[in-house]
C-alpha cells in the first residue's frame, strides 16, 4: 500500500489577461479518475493545498458534455463527494516528502494562478523529481513547473519530456486569445521538451520518474502507468 499526495491549486479563479477573473479551480476528471484508480488499488490518498484551503471544483468540469455524457458525470460527482480528503487538505508548506510514495498534480485552470508561482510548490517538485519517486502531472498542473526555476531561469526539469495542455486546445477551448500566457509557450521557454499530441486525445509521456498527461482524457492511462510504478 502506497501513500500518495495530491497537490492541488487553492484559488477559485483565473486571472485574464484583461484583469477579470475567471471561475475555475480543479478539473474535477483530473482528480476523480486517479483517486479512483488509485484507491481501488488500496493506496491512501492526502491532499495539499496552499493555505491548506479547501480546493474549488471548476464547475464546468462536473456538467456531462464534459464528461461524456450523463452517467460519466454523475459518477464524477459522486467520486469527489465520497472523497473525504478534499475536505480535509495539509498544508502545503507542511509537506514532508519522505511521508510519500509519488506525488501527483491535478490540472485545471486554477494551478496557472497559484501553483506556477508557488515557491513551496517547487521545492517540493525539485525534490520530487531528485528523489526518484513516481510524479505525476496533468493537464494545465505542469504550469507548477515554472516555479522551479532559480533566479537565473534554469530548472531541473529542463530536458524533460512533458505533456501539457496545448496551445491548440487552448484555442479550442476558448481562452487563448483572452489568457495572459500559455502554457505551452512558458514550458518551452522553460526549456523542457515538450510533446504535443493530438488535441483532446490521450496523450502522456514518461521521462524517468516523471509522468505528464496533456489533457483531461490523458488522466486515466497516466493514472495506469502510475500505478505500474508503484
Amino acid at each position: 500500500m502506497a501513500q500518495i499526495l495530491f497537490v492541488m491549486t487553492g484559488v477559485d479563479h483565473w486571472t485574464l489577461a484583461d484583469g477579470t477573473e475567471h471561475p475555475t479551480g480543479f478539473w474535477a476528471e483530473e482528480f476523480a479518475a486517479p483517486y479512483e484508480a488509485f484507491t481501488a488499488a488500496c493506496h491512501k490518498i492526502a491532499v495539499a493545498t496552499p493555505g491548506g484551503v479547501v480546493p474549488t471544483v471548476d464547475r464546468a468540469s462536473l456538467t456531462p458534455e464534459a464528461n461524456g455524457g450523463p452517467e460519466r458525470a454523475q459518477r464524477i460527482t459522486e467520486i469527489l463527494d465520497s472523497a473525504i480528503e478534499l475536505q480535509k487538505p495539509i498544508h502545503l508548506a507542511d509537506v514532508r516528502l519522505a511521508e510519500y510514495d509519488a506525488v501527483f498534480y491535478p490540472g485545471g485552470h486554477g494551478p496557472m494562478e497559484d501553483l506556477a508561482v508557488n515557491a513551496d510548490s517547487g521545492r517540493l517538485l525539485t525534490a520530487a523529481l531528485a528523489s526518484g519517486k513516481p510524479l505525476g502531472v496533468v493537464c494545465h498542473a505542469p504550469a507548477a513547473l515554472l516555479a522551479t526555476a532559480d533566479a537565473d531561469g534554469r530548472s531541473p526539469f529542463a530536458g524533460s519530456r512533458v505533456a501539457a495542455f496545448t496551445n491548440a486546445e487552448e484555442a479550442q477551448a476558448g481562452f487563448a486569445d483572452k489568457a495572459k500566457w500559455l502554457l505551452q509557450d512558458r514550458l518551452i521557454a522553460l526549456g523542457v521538451d515538450y510533446r504535443e499530441g493530438e488535441p483532446f486525445a490521450p496523450h502522456i509521456e514518461v521521462d524517468r520518474n516523471l509522468y505528464t498527461g496533456q489533457n483531461p482524457a490523458s488522466s486515466v492511462p497516466l493514472a495506469a502507468e502510475l500505478l505500474k510504478a508503484l
